[in-house]
């Protein structure tokens, strides 16, 4: 059996939950959980914001811990290996996109969050080839937004062959924007921060910007016209669009990691002239995961985070809601 953290109504308080997840199935992994970062997609699954939730929801999808068990076909893993499991716990392995190492795209993927319990829990089950090893050097205890969070923003630098030459700026320090930066920086670009504080602003240097712009001062981003090679937002409400267009060098892109659910509105001409892209992106593949990982590894990155043990879980949750945290939030035991 597993003990778990399940919400059974849209934004209720998150219950102890025993359930039974049958035989390990020959292609899947059994995990004990030590961490789990919490991420707004778990509220929205909770909330049923988008309106698939299965109840009871067992969230959670920035799973740190270690192999309790692997089905008989697993060969690349073994039990006592510590991995990560993120938004996918399994994959069609049929389609193009899983044939050419897209298998984030792939569009009958099993997430791990929606009809299928995640990692709130004490174990939880995925498939192997969704299970990604941790090397040996990393904080287990920050590695777990790595997994989400972490690579949606460097997932953009390898599908669009960043240069350490690039001028990139990030729309939005917070959860996602902070790790931009510290990628960014590592990656050898010149790295500017958009942010609406002046606290925010200070904090940004610190975390790798090499320089800031209010994001709330229409000249102060026209200044910057013709500036940047990529710009990635990571922020889910509306803003000029065309004034941050400009900004952008000739073939620039203006790249979504943060879902504004309102319509873009664009100037198509200045598209045209600049000959300027506009793309979204979500999480990686197992493989562009792993090469993540390991520049994690090498440049000694890590998440700012704050801790609530699984027993403060509801805690935990009413943070998020606040939006005061700093930068993510990881459950430990």
């Amino acid at each position: 059996m597993i003990k778990a953290y399940a919400a059974f109504e849209p934004k209720g308080e998150l219950k102890p939950f025993t359930y039974d997840p049958g035989e390990l199935k020959p292609h899947e992994v059994e995990i004990d959980v030590q961490y789990c970062g919490i991420c707004h997609s778990d509220l929205s699954v909770i909330d049923n914001e988008w309106g698939n939730t299965i109840y009871p929801v067992v969230p959670g999808h920035e799973v740190v811990g270690r192999i309790a068990k692997v089905g008989d076909w697993v060969k690349h893993l073994v039990a006592g290996q510590v991995v990560g499991l993120g938004w996918h716990a399994g994959y069609c392995n049929e389609c193009a996109c899983c044939h050419s190492g897209d298998q984030n795209l792939c569009a009958n993927s099993q997430a791990t969050i929606v009809g299928h319990h995640g990692g709130f829990a004490d174990k939880v089950r995925a498939a192997a080839n969704s299970v990604v090893p941790i090397p040996e050097g990393i904080d287990l205890m920050s590695a777990g937004p790595l997994f989400c969070g972490g690579i949606t923003v460097f997932n953009p630098l390898v599908q669009f062959d960043v240069k350490p030459t690039d001028k990139v700026a990030v729309i939005g320090i917070g959860g996602l924007g902070h790790m931009a930066l510290k990628f960014l920086n590592a990656w050898g670009c010149e790295v500017t921060a958009f942010t609406s504080s002046a606290a925010k602003q200070k904090e940004a240097l610190k975390l790798g910007a090499h320089h800031t712009l209010n994001s709330r001062e229409p000249n102060e981003i026209k200044g910057a016209a013709g500036h940047f090679d990529l710009i990635i937002s990571t922020v889910n409400v509306k803003l000029d669009w065309n004034l941050y267009l400009g900004t952008l060098q000739p073939r620039g892109r203006l790249h979504f990691v943060g879902a504004t659910l309102d319509p873009l509105d664009i100037n198509v001409f200045s598209l045209i002239v600049g000959q300027h892209s506009i793309s979204g992106s979500p999480v990686g593949s197992p493989e562009t995961i792993a090469k993540m990982l390991d520049f994690v590894r090498l440049h000694n990155i890590k998440p700012v985070i704050e801790k609530f043990n699984f027993d403060n879980i509801n805690e935990a949750i009413a943070r998020l809601r606040s939006g005061e945290a700093h930068y993510r939030i990881v459950l430990h035991r």
